[in-house]
């Protein structure tokens, strides 16, 4: 059944595991990922879906077949709007069936983006829907398709995060901690310090985004110093374009044939993670 996240990184916060939110954009990207928690043995997973591929399903289409998917598998599957810097959109989701969503104001000033979330979560939990939000900034790295290659790395600031999650009510918070949106040119290296000092000042699910490519040992540090839920976009759509690369190598398979290599690709990618993050 579709639902809220909160359940799901309340326990993974509270026992030292990572929920894997991994992006979809059509039918056969969110089938992957279901089929992924299913097959992996986990009792919930998240789809997220971003702002910026409303040109590939309408969101009442997205929750349509989202909620078809989770009621057949028998999972708890959190429907996620992700990024997302637009209100009105945010308030769209919630009207048409997201479970949660993220309403990300860490470009403005520190008091707008406060006041945008404080509003958002008075909607959203009212709704019984819960909200992400983000303090800090991530930068782009390549192949990235959220952001800009404008985006500056900024850390998110402890102090400021405490007054952050004290004042909006935000169920989890994504943070600013050495992670780009993208794939990495080299290995990345994560501010594990202000990580902990982060996660000692809020007490509440932090996020990573920017997941693709991070090594394990990395995750691993990461969940133990309060990272719940870990976002997945990059490496979903190199990954699957690889496969149908190879599908296509001098070939001209049925379109039909694309779609199923499609989300087998998918179903490879999270099921890696979700053993990376020790998903339960």
């Amino acid at each position: 059944m579709l639902t809220n996240f909160n359940a799901m990184l309340d326990d993974a916060h509270k026992n030292g595991y990572a929920v894997g939110s991994f992006n979809a954009y059509n039918y056969e990207t969110i089938r992957g990922i279901i089929e992924a928690a299913k097959e992996f043995g986990t009792k919930s997973v998240i789809v997220a879906f971003g702002y910026k591929y409303l040109d590939n399903m309408e969101l009442d289409d997205v929750v349509a077949v989202t909620k078809t998917l989770a009621e057949r598998s028998g999972l708890d599957v959190c429907l996620h709007l992700d990024h997302t810097g637009d209100i009105p959109t945010v308030f769209q989701a919630i009207r048409a069936g997201f479970g949660s969503v993220m309403y990300d104001g860490s470009a403005l000033p520190f008091e707008q983006n406060l006041a945008n979330t404080k509003l958002i979560c008075e909607v959203a939990h009212a709704s019984g829907v819960s909200v992400e939000a983000e303090l800090g900034s991530i930068a782009a790295g390549e192949q990235s398709h959220e952001g800009s290659a404008d985006d500056l790395e900024v850390y998110t600031s402890p102090e400021q995060a405490r007054t952050f999650v004290q004042e909006t009510g935000v169920d989890a918070l994504a943070v600013s901690i050495g992670t780009l949106h993208g794939l990495y040119k080299g290995t990345p290296k994560l501010r594990i310090d202000i990580l902990k000092k982060i996660n000692a000042a809020c007490g509440i699910p932090l996020v990573l985004h920017g997941g693709s490519g991070i090594p394990e040992d990395a995750i691993q540090e990461s969940i133990k110093n309060g990272i719940s839920k870990i976002n997945v976009n990059t490496e979903i759509s190199v990954f699957a374009i690889e496969k149908i690369k190879d599908k296509l190598d001098g070939k001209t398979p049925h379109l039909s044939v694309l779609s199923k290599t499609e989300e087998e690709a998918v179903k490879e990618v999270v099921l890696k993670y979700m053993a990376f993050f020790q998903t339960r």
